[in-house]
């Protein structure tokens, strides 16, 4: 499953960087370019940072900056549509489909590992 989210989100990536050559040559292209490359580049990243942590509450912070940056992708996505600096879609709406279904993804996940944590019981404090 990890492998598959990795994939996933670095194609989400690479798309969103095919997106943003479509990008008016000007400043507001250039900032909604900046920002949505980062944030994107920055979830696939971070995402295979995920798949290393060490132990449940690595994995949790680990994942909340995924949940961050994905949600910032959305929001850049958001911009770019809201603007109406494209003229056609280039795939801007299967992009934020995706983008929301990995956020989906990533806080259910977040959300299973919490339960399981506090589900644990506690070690008595030996003295």
């Amino acid at each position: 499953m990890k492998e598959q989210i990795q994939s996933r989100t670095k194609k989400m990536a690479l798309e969103v960087i095919q997106l943003s050559e479509y990008l008016p040559n000007k400043s507001v292209g250039w900032t909604f370019s900046n920002q949505i490359i980062r944030s994107a580049t920055s979830v696939a990243a971070n995402y295979r940072a995920v798949c290393r942590a060490k132990s449940d509450k690595d994995f949790i912070s680990k994942m909340e900056t995924v949940i961050e940056e994905a949600d910032e992708t959305l929001f850049w996505l958001e911009m770019i549509e809201d603007s109406g600096v494209l003229n056609e879609d280039f795939g801007l709406q299967n992009l934020k489909i995706e983008t929301n279904e990995l956020i989906s993804i990533f806080v259910a996940s977040v959300k299973t590992v919490k339960h399981r944590l506090n589900q644990k019981p506690s070690i008595p404090n030996l003295k």
